[in-house]
């Protein structure tokens, strides 16, 4: 029976999952700069913003190749995310990849203001943001 309005218990392997959905709350607008940023960075790669939690939570380059490499050794299991990585508009919508306790989370969001605009405002450069966001991980994980 589903019992609408709880949510059902988070089990110790999850729950970095329900960690992760309220770090990005807390600081979607930041998130938000740091992947347009790192877009602009990257040129026209089609690599994206990661989030590794192992052995501390620090932001990493995911590059395409490695995504469908990985796809292809779980039996595409995780083609979903290569297709929301091709679809998603960067102007718009940020997306980011998790990795914690073995397994992928994918994070989806439309922020508002939008990517470019939440970039301008941000004090400081990419590396100062970069630094804040992991220690607010520390802090969170």
């Amino acid at each position: 029976m589903i019992n609408f309005g709880n949510n059902p218990p988070i089990d110790e392997a999850n729950r970095w999952r329900s960690a992760l959905d309220e770090f990005v709350a807390e600081n979607e607008q930041a998130l938000a700069a740091l992947a347009w940023g790192l877009l602009q960075e990257w040129g026209d790669s089609q690599d994206a913003l990661g989030i590794d939690l192992k052995p501390t939570p620090h932001f990493v380059r995911c590059s395409r190749v490695a995504i469908e490499r990985l796809n292809r050794q779980v039996n595409r299991k995780i083609q979903e995310i290569l297709g929301v990585l091709d679809g998603y508009d960067p102007e718009a919508e940020v997306v980011a990849i998790a990795i914690g306790e073995g397994q992928l989370k994918l994070i989806y969001f439309q922020p508002e203001p939008s990517p470019p605009v939440c970039f301008e405002q941000i004090e400081g450069d990419l590396d100062t943001l970069i630094q804040q966001l992991e220690e607010r991980m520390r802090d969170k994980f």
